[in-house]
């Protein structure tokens, strides 16, 4: 009963903190509105190619012309316009100087095509598209040679055979406002430690731990509440952005919302017990510039303020994966976007267990002093 009593008054002062709470409500909506309007082009994904040119030097004959121009034909209503070169023009230079997407050039012993860097992507279409040319051609001269009569069958029907088209991409995929949304909420959660940093030392500046620990209370009943109401208003808070974020700018969280709170909610245990911890191991000032130091640290180097997928490798890749917020991007990234519920356990279990460690440091230092 003491234990829910205190962990009431850590409530209840926290909510008469009207300029922290402010601060912790508003900075990330702010910022979660400035950030996912200002760089929407960045999460788009979407790619125009217009029409494709593609030089032609034809100088076969029989059936691989008769084939080619009747491919020719019918890739030409997707965009890809194959031209007749004339005698007095280079492909090469053509396709160099950056005229036509790719250069043809047809011979009895076969096809030859050239790219260009440039138009590496245009480039590469046309090169799966003549690659599913040869391989008709390739079946048809086959048939040719056991039963003639059959080679239209090859061809028929070839409408679209000559692009398939495989999507790898999934149904869902984050946008600006719905990866800052994201964002912006694991890095409040690992705010936590801050304000767990104070738990003690605001007892110590008003006066107040002296009665404390003089009070019928036990000093492990002290320390459960204060944990407990830090964590319960800091989980609120974490809440309050979640469903804003979700119904004021249509953020998407996926269709497990419980567990991703759970998650959550991991975190800012692990962000209130590294704070308290910091508090107990570093007197005065100290522990709280250092806390306030890593969670900025963490935030910048995990992602809570521009993506940080491609960082290539060494200590940049190093640096990355110490943060916590990286840790929660990632697995909460796999259950909302893939439906890959058993990723929250790995972000759970490492969060629950630096925890542990946390509480059981203060515990330890705790019992040695003589007050809180």
């Amino acid at each position: 009963m003491n234990t829910l009593s205190i962990a009431l008054k850590e409530i209840k002062r926290d909510f008469r903190d009207r300029r922290t709470l402010f601060f912790m409500l508003a900075f990330p909506i702010v910022l979660m509105l400035i950030l996912g309007m200002a760089l929407t082009n960045a999460f788009t994904s979407n790619a125009s190619i217009g029409s494709m040119k593609v030089l032609v030097k034809d100088t076969s004959s029989g059936m691989l012309s008769q084939s080619f121009q009747a491919f020719a034909k019918e890739i030409g209503s997707t965009g890809v316009q194959f031209e007749t070169a004339k005698a007095d023009i280079d492909g090469r230079e053509e396709v160099a100087e950056n005229r036509y997407q790719g250069y043809v050039e047809l011979t009895d012993s076969g096809i030859s095509l050239y790219g260009s860097d440039r138009s590496a992507l245009e480039g590469n279409i046309v090169q799966g598209m003549l690659s599913a040319f040869t391989d008709k051609y390739n079946a048809a001269a086959a048939v040719e040679k056991s039963d003639p009569d059959k080679i239209g069958l090859v061809f028929a029907g070839s409408g679209g055979g000559y692009i398939q088209e495989t999507s790898i991409i999934a149904d869902r995929k984050a946008g600006s406002m719905d990866y800052y949304a994201l964002a912006m909420t694991v890095m409040i959660a690992l705010w936590s430690a801050m304000s767990a940093g104070e738990l003690i030392r605001s007892e110590i500046k008003r006066g107040t731990v002296a009665r404390l620990v003089a009070a019928p209370v036990s000093r492990s009943e002290i320390f459960i509440g204060k944990i407990m109401g830090n964590i319960v208003i800091n989980m609120l808070c974490v809440v309050i952005i979640v469903f804003f974020s979700k119904f004021a700018f249509k953020a998407y969280w996926g269709d497990h919302l419980g567990l991703v709170l759970l998650v959550l909610l991991t975190e800012v245990v692990m962000a209130a017990s590294f704070g308290l911890a910091a508090s107990y191991l570093l007197k005065g000032t100290s522990s709280r510039g250092l806390v306030n130091l890593l969670v900025q640290l963490f935030s910048f180097f995990g992602g809570a303020y521009f993506p940080v997928d491609d960082v290539g490798g060494g200590i940049m890749s190093f640096v990355t994966e110490l943060s916590p917020i990286r840790w929660a991007n990632r697995g909460l990234t796999e259950i909302i976007y893939s439906n890959n519920l058993s990723a929250a356990w790995p972000v759970m279990g490492l969060n629950l267990g630096l925890a542990v460690l946390f509480l059981v440091i203060s515990a330890t230092i705790m019992k040695r002093r003589e007050g809180l």
